[in-house]
């Protein structure tokens, strides 16, 4: 059996408080995720940092396995504002048919150019 993998390997946190914001450090699939582990590491850090407001940085994920679309949802059940930021088109797609999109913004920031002026 292959050891599991530890939180820290799947998201890192980009930012703490109120607006907490994680990413994903730019894996394309979010496979083999243990969702409890995510979830008690993601709750720690809203209770932590008094986060009214939970940011995911997409960036680069092609793939998000159902279940952490459903902890996602939940947050939101908790009075948690879920932001989704640079979600790839299949991803933003499934969100559009879902109908999260309707409960949790999607933005999509282009980081290379991100303080520049045209």
């Amino acid at each position: 059996m292959p050891p599991m993998k530890d939180t820290k390997d799947i998201f890192q946190v980009y930012q703490t408080g109120e607006l907490t914001v994680v990413g994903f450090g730019g894996r394309e699939i979010l496979d083999q995720i243990d969702l409890s582990a995510c979830r008690a590491e993601i709750l720690g850090l809203v209770d932590k940092h008094k986060c009214q407001t939970l940011a995911f940085d997409l960036s680069g994920v092609k793939l998000i396995p159902s279940g952490m679309l459903g902890l996602l949802a939940s947050l939101r059940k908790m009075n948690i504002q879920v932001h989704l930021y640079n979600p790839s088109q299949d991803i933003a797609e499934v969100l559009q048919i879902t109908r999260l999109a309707d409960v949790m913004p999607i933005h999509y920031i282009d980081v290379e150019t991100k303080g520049e002026t045209a």
